[in-house]
């Protein structure tokens, strides 16, 4: 379970309601103030008396509409002036010792207590901010953002520059925030009237509770925000920030070959660049950039006929980029990501000739963002990108060099209109391009998406059309479009989606989607009790059915259900249970060829997952599941085990391992399309294979906090994923395997003497970094990545095996050291 706003409000809800049900909204006027704030937790100024009163909090869990108790209440004061907004108060607490703490670094909620600031300046009902301080003084803060076509979810990745600070007292804690308007966006007004609510987290006691009372069974957490005004005109002070940064690296790989250094430095300098073009839209830059600091990826071992989906960790491309995630056109990784002549050099080589360099990423020359919401609620975001041509050195046996080109300049870029409309609804365009220098291929994508709501914020229409282009030789268009509707509030919700997408839709230039030629029918069921009883606070139960058509020619493919039910206990244990079945299909992606396909056995899952109070100090989660598929008893377990141990405050550990064994799994290992020596293979020819996996990944986690603004933290992972082949099968066109014939023919020499098909991977990770926010806004790192991979045809049966020979294989070690300066130019004038 996330420890997320979004996943306390939503995950656990199934996504689809979350807010307030009521026919009075609670309102609130702000009081102006010439007072000077020294923000230190305190509310020793005078001026804090004169502000208005928020309190008389009302419970959201675990017992909806309960009043809060008058020894542990909420108060909170909030005050303006030109340059921003101030909320103080006072989170009393009967018992000190009730009070959860924990450092666990900026934008992690952790083991702790929290009060928390919603905005909803705009007042739509879609788009908010999100303001959180915990009694121990960190920060988080968020952009509350749509969740698909029901609720709200959350952009943590967002971060603005702001005050607060905390203060432990005998009855509790209080605290203060400053929020300048620069950490805002609102549209030009002589009055402002935002949407507001406050929350407030008793971890101890797994209460949450609002200011603006909150119903379980009503969709969206910002449709029924209260009411906070501002009725003065705000003249918002020149929003421009840069952060110039200055980064150092060494980085060790133990080539030890002639003319190659094993030891390499580098010295790197750029600078971000925030500018409020108005009080609306903010333009972001970032020149130079340098993301050698981001997390390892996770790398597993990738069987599948699709591409592996990686996170995005490079803070430009997550913060504030809500806009640009309409209609799940844009994946960051597509930029930076490796050239697309990357593989081609090696068929341009003759015999003299070899590879010298090869750079397996484009780096990227500048990425700027335009972004924010006018006074007509239309959101207009453009974002731009340009990335540098790339080159391949290779090298002959004379010692003559030459450049070979792998990727063109680039230009990637994605314009989003988004307009909001009565009762929290909306209608958006989207339009993608990618721009390639010289005779490689350009890309462009546009979208038209629409999410509508009635007045009670009941029930919900959406859809959407999109068509691609592919501007080449020959131009290829292709079209996705579909529609759903479903009822959003209530205990009872449902909804069910129809989406198709043709055999020439490609987004994938700037987007990522693992296929086409298919129609999706989506149906979803869920009811849920969130009225506590004797025995358990909430309980929910929803039901998931999938239809999977190919689109041309139309073809049967697949038909899944799914059953998921979950339900904490008073003691705030989780338990739950899910199942999985789906009778025979089509899979016509499996072969990789086009017009072939692979009849797929029935199968079943069935699981059950747990989870401990995670308020304690020592939690955890347990997942476990059996799977059997009606094709050589295939049969699978799965397990993942989750503990966490928090010391006290400032240290904790957490350990995540993952087992997945599979036995008799059916799988494509390769095609004979490459024809074998005495020439009898052709396209037709496909081998499957039947064959056992072995997947194992183990994540150790280390945190130490010095304080709340500098901390250190270590993960260390481990993949380990093997597949080892039994028994090998031809494809048919009836989609059918055979059996290959007994005896010395062609296909068992090919398998025999040009192919192992085994795999033995691993990877191992270190990422130790410590963090020291000097300033607001302003930061210096020190980081060690310890990365291995390791591959292997011949396979190593055991876990410890080959953990052992991985961890003394060699292995790329780098350390970096990066300053951060958060300057804002009213500081700068000031000081002048």
């Amino acid at each position: 379970m996330t420890t997320k706003f979004a996943g306390m409000l939503i995950a656990l809800l199934g996504g689809h309601f979350v807010a307030c049900a009521q026919t009075e909204i609670r309102k609130i006027t702000a009081t102006k103030t010439n007072a000077v704030f020294k923000i230190d937790g305190m509310l020793n100024e005078p001026a804090w008396k004169t502000a208005p009163v928020v309190g008389k909090f009302i419970e959201l869990r675990p017992v909806p509409f309960r009043k809060e108790d008058s020894a542990n209440r909420t108060e909170m004061y909030i005050l303006y002036n030109n340059q921003g907004v101030y909320f103080g108060g006072y989170c009393y607490e009967k018992n000190k010792d009730s009070i959860a703490t924990e450092l666990i670094g900026r934008d992690n909620f952790g083991n702790n207590d929290f009060i928390g600031v919603v905005l909803d300046t705009y007042l739509d009902k879609i788009n908010g901010f999100e303001y959180f301080v915990t009694p121990l003084g960190e920060q988080m803060d968020a952009k509350a953002i749509p969740q698909d076509n029901n609720g709200n979810s959350e952009d943590f990745s967002w971060n603005s520059v702001w005050q607060s600070a905390c203060k432990m007292q005998p009855d509790g804690w209080s605290f203060e925030m400053f929020l300048p308007y620069s950490a805002l966006r609102f549209s030009k007004k002589d009055i402002q009237s935002w949407g507001l609510n406050i929350v407030r987290r008793r971890n101890k006691s797994g209460q949450q509770l609002f200011w603006n009372p909150i119903d379980p069974k009503v969709n969206g957490f910002l449709t029924q925000e209260g009411l906070l005004t501002i009725p003065d005109k705000i003249s918002p002070p020149v929003r421009l920030s840069f952060s110039p940064y200055f980064s150092s690296y060494v980085n060790n790989y133990p080539y030890n070959t002639a003319g190659v250094k094993n030891t390499t430095n580098a010295f790197n300098g750029g600078m971000d660049i925030k500018y409020g073009i108005n009080e609306s839209f903010t333009l972001d830059a970032t020149l130079v950039p340098d993301f050698g600091q981001t997390q390892s990826d996770n790398h597993i071992l990738n069987l599948t006929p699709f591409e592996v989906k990686y996170n995005e960790n490079r803070t430009f491309f997550t913060e504030g980029t809500e806009l640009f995630n309409k209609g799940n056109l844009f994946y960051s990784r597509r930029i930076g990501a490796p050239p697309i002549h990357l593989n081609d050099i090696s068929g341009k080589l003759d015999s003299t000739q070899h590879i010298v360099n090869n750079p397996s990423e484009t780096k990227l020359l500048n990425a700027t963002k335009i972004s924010g919401r006018n006074k007509n609620k239309l959101g207009i975001g453009f974002f731009n990108a340009v990335t540098e041509t790339m080159y391949a050195t290779i090298e002959n046996d004379k010692g003559q060099k030459q450049k070979i080109e792998t990727n063109p300049l680039t230009n990637y870029n994605i314009l989003v209109l988004d307009q909001s409309l009565k009762n929290n609804s909306s209608v958006t365009l989207v339009n993608s391009n990618v721009l390639r220098n010289g005779k490689d291929y350009d890309a462009n994508v546009t979208a038209l998406l629409f999410n509508l709501y009635d007045k009670k914020n009941k029930w919900n229409l959406y859809g959407n059309g999109y068509s691609s282009t592919i501007f080449s030789n020959t131009k290829s268009t292709g079209y996705k479009y579909g529609a759903g509707f479903g009822k959003v509030s209530g205990s009872f919700v449902f909804s069910t989606t129809v989406q198709a997408i043709d055999d020439k839709f490609n987004p994938n230039d700037l987007g990522i989607q693992f296929y086409n030629n298919n129609i999706n029918t989506y149906i979803y069921a869920g009811y849920y009790f969130t009225k506590p009883t004797k025995w358990y606070n909430r309980w929910f139960n929803n039901f998931n059915f999938n239809y999977d058509q190919l689109y041309v020619p139309r073809s049967f493919q697949s038909v899944k259900f799914n059953y998921n039910t979950n339900l904490q206990f008073k003691n705030l244990w989780w338990i739950g249970l899910f199942a999985n079945a789906s009778p025979k299909g089509n899979d016509f992606y499996e072969p990789r060829v086009a017009g072939r396909f692979f009849r797929t056995p029935s199968y079943f899952t069935i699981g059950t997952f747990g989870q401990s109070n995670n308020a304690k100090k020592y939690s955890v989660v347990l997942t476990a599941m059996f799977g059997n598929t009606n094709l050589f008893n295939q049969h699978e377990w799965y397990f993942d085990f989750t503990q966490i141990m928090r010391f006290n405050n400032k240290i904790s550990i957490s350990h995540y391992i993952n087992l997945d064994p599979i036995r008799n799994n059916i799988g494509f290992p390769t095609s004979n399309s490459d024809n074998g020596a005495d020439g009898i293979y052709n396209n037709s020819t496909l081998l499957f294979g039947r064959r056992n996996r072995m997947t194992v990944e183990n994540r150790l986690n280390f945190k130490y906090s010095f304080n709340n603004k500098s901390y250190i933290t270590m993960r260390l992972r481990h993949y380990m994923g093997t597949v080892t082949y039994k028994e090998f099968f031809t494809l048919n066109a009836s989609g059918n395997l055979d059996a290959i014939p007994a005896g010395n023919n062609g296909i068992k020499q090919y398998i025999s003497n040009n192919h192992n098909f085994d795999n033995n991977y691993n990877t191992f990770n270190i990422d130790m970094v410590y963090s020291w926010r000097f300033a607001p806004g302003s930061e210096f790192n020190v980081v060690w990545k310890n990365g291995i991979n390791t591959f292997e045809r011949d396979v190593v049966n055991g876990y410890f095996k080959n953990f052992n020979n991985t961890i003394v294989a060699p292995q790329n070690n780098s350390v970096s050291v990066k300053v951060l300066y958060y300057i804002d130019y009213l500081q700068l004038r000031k000081k002048k």
